[in-house]
């Protein structure tokens, strides 16, 4: 991947509808050469797909929560159960495995609290190696993860 690459990826990141021809012109591309580009990209997975940003109390969704999780074990089969588990969740937009104090943390997207409430005590909780769990409402979102920064030049 070059310069050229990621300037590609961070012009399509801002606005994923920009077409080939105005993508080529920005970076100073031919309109073939920009494609090839593009479709390669694509193929090499740096480009995972296009999506549309949608308001989610367009689609009901009222609450948004994080949700950390204590394993009793930190062993790769543990790891894996909860994995494997989570993605049965209704709900889940993330979920992490990280460091610190505790093992997973999941973002959830909710129509209200009932449903979070509902999520926390029967289909989280009942993942096999779960021994604790702490919720954290979103009360508001101050910086809109709109794609990934270009680290480059930070």
């Amino acid at each position: 991947m070059d310069s050229l690459d990621r300037e590609v990826l961070l012009a399509l990141q801002a606005d994923g509808r920009k077409s080939n021809l105005a993508l080529a012109r920005s970076l100073d591309l031919s309109p073939s050469a920009m494609l090839g580009r593009v479709r390669r990209l694509e193929r090499s997975g740096a480009i995972r797909g296009y999506r549309a940003i949608i308001d989610p109390a367009v689609l009901g969704i009222t609450v948004r929560a994080f949700v950390v999780a204590r394993l009793r074990e930190h062993s790769e089969r543990s790891i894996m159960e909860f994995e494997k588990g989570i993605k049965n969740v209704p709900g889940v937009r993330a979920c992490y495995h990280v460091t610190g104090q505790f093992d997973m943390v999941v973002e959830l997207a909710l129509r209200d609290l009932d449903h979070l409430g509902q999520l926390i005590r029967v289909d989280i909780a009942r993942i096999p190696g779960v021994m604790n769990l702490e919720t954290m409402l979103i009360l508001a979102e101050s910086v809109f993860g709109e794609g990934w920064p270009n680290v480059l030049e930070a």
